[in-house]
């Protein structure tokens, strides 16, 4: 099939800025993108050749955008499977397939998943309710602290919680959900792996992640990750095999965590470009969207390794600032050798809001990482 300056459409589903930076690998290449999402504002609306709003959730709505496309990706978990599931029968190529969504997308599930399949994972246990969790531990069947996960609809850090004690009960949504043991760990890592339909399977470098403490969120991204070769090894061994497994089309990032003696256990994935592979646009020889656009497309996938070391930054809406965006403090960044700042487009802030991010590259990562301090200490997302 002729992708390129032509009458083939690709669908995207959602329209954040995830889908807006895959958009940037479709224009360089000249293929037309149709994408859907509920608001009138979403990043995507200016880069795609047409926008369509409404919800992902509703079925007639994504069945109908999904009949007008030749390809249907998603930038975004929360979509509706069942309309997925009915343009796959009906011959429109879906990646990644609902099939793979669906193991996904409920995180119960997924934990299941990686049971089944011998793959390294933290304990846990399910509940349908927050009651049935009280009396788990009332019972001592879970030893407090633990790690307590909405098994649907969590996103960005929103759905995790860490229970010390039973005050920390207090304003769980009553939602099904899991209970995870804490693992003290060294670091938390990340592992990128790309696949084709043809069965072509690439994965980029262990990255290390930092979180804010507070919010649950990724903070910094460092490529490559300040581990042991052999530890690197292992995680990307573990990705291989849950990809392997899942057997997606598309990209899949799998988040990991190492633990104190150094082993390796996955913490969950997502399908689709990710937070953890933004620093591919400066650092790789090819971004995590192009590759994305390659694999779903059937192409060769490209070169996944760095031309030099990057650290990404996340930036996010200051706390006490909601209202019309302000990024204090730009021009200072833009005069800094090896740093490139990416704008969302999303004009309204709030806390902890991903507004955009940071990629700052030098051949020594030290430097780098020394850099994306300063970088995170001078803008301010404000209003």
């Amino acid at each position: 099939m002729n992708y390129f300056s032509s009458d083939f459409k690709l669908g995207i589903l959602g329209g954040g800025q995830l889908g807006k930076m895959l958009l940037t690998e479709t224009r360089k290449f000249d293929i037309q993108t149709y994408v859907l999402d509920p608001s009138d504002e979403a990043p995507c609306k200016i880069g795609s050749n047409k926008f369509f709003k409404g919800s992902l959730m509703d079925f007639d709505t994504v069945y109908n955008f999904g009949k007008q496309v030749d390809v249907l990706t998603f930038e975004i978990e929360l979509v509706n499977i069942e309309a997925l599931e009915k343009l796959e029968s009906e011959g429109i190529k879906v990646y990644p397939s609902p099939k793979t969504l669906r193991l996904i997308q409920n995180k119960g599930t997924q934990k299941d998943f990686y049971t089944t399949h011998n793959i390294p994972t933290a304990a846990y246990k399910r509940f349908e309710n927050v009651a049935g969790l009280k009396q788990a531990v009332a019972d001592n069947e879970i030893t407090l602290p633990f790690v307590w996960k909405s098994t649907e609809g969590g996103y960005d850090g929103n759905g995790v919680k860490v229970i010390r004690n039973t005050d920390s009960f207090n304003n769980l949504p009553d939602v099904q959900c899991i209970a995870e043991t804490m693992i003290p760990f060294k670091n938390e890592l990340a592992v990128i792996v790309t696949r084709t339909p043809s069965g072509e399977i690439k994965t980029y470098p262990v990255v290390e992640m930092e979180f804010h403490p507070e919010a649950n969120q990724v903070e910094y991204v460092i490529c490559p990750a300040r581990i042991d070769d052999a530890v690197a090894d292992n995680a990307r061994a573990i990705a291989l095999k849950v990809s392997e497994h899942f057997n997606h089309v598309g990209l899949l990032a799998v988040e990991m965590f190492q633990t104190e003696d150094d082993q390796i256990l996955v913490n969950e994935v997502a399908p689709r470009p990710h937070n953890s592979g933004h620093y591919s646009i400066e650092a790789s020889y090819t971004s995590q969207f192009e590759q994305h656009l390659r694999a779903i497309l059937d192409l060769p996938l490209g070169n996944t390794d760095s031309k030099v070391a990057g650290i990404m930054v996340n930036l996010v809406g200051e706390e006490g600032y909601s209202g019309s965006v302000v990024y204090e403090n730009i021009e200072k960044i833009l005069g800094q050798d090896g740093v490139t700042p990416h704008i969302y487009g999303k004009k309204e802030t709030r806390p902890f809001r991903k507004m955009g991010h940071v990629t700052i590259v030098n051949q020594d990562i030290a430097e780098a990482r020394r850099v994306a301090q300063e970088v995170k200490n001078t803008i301010r997302v404000i209003c």
